[in-house]
């Protein structure tokens, strides 16, 4: 994660600061993590799916594609996986994370 930050904070001009808001991952408040000086990192709170839209994402993928099934093998279940991931177009997603606080912020 801190490779991840300091390459990200690489790509910011050098008057631009960027806020990153993150979920309860571990990796996401490891004691050991660096963050770089023009980053700020905003963690949401526990159990908060509604401030999280990719959580009604991976559950659009669970139960219309990846739950209840049986697959043969890794590469099966890597093709399931990937054919799961191309029917997010951008329409499906739009409806899946818009929340109304979105439409706010979004310009």
């Amino acid at each position: 994660m801190s490779q991840f930050l300091q390459r990200f904070s690489a790509t910011l001009a050098n008057d631009e600061h960027a806020v990153m808001v993150l979920d309860g991952a571990g990796w996401h408040a490891s004691l050991d993590l660096v963050v770089p000086s023009n980053l700020s990192l905003l963690r949401l709170p526990p159990y908060a799916p509604e401030l999280n839209p990719v959580e009604r994402i991976w559950l659009y993928l669970r139960e219309r594609h990846l739950s209840h099934r049986v697959h043969e093998d890794y590469h099966a279940i890597l093709d399931a996986v990937c054919a799961a991931w191309c029917q997010l177009t951008p329409k499906r997603l739009r409806s899946l994370c818009n929340y109304p606080w979105i439409r706010q912020v979004n310009t």
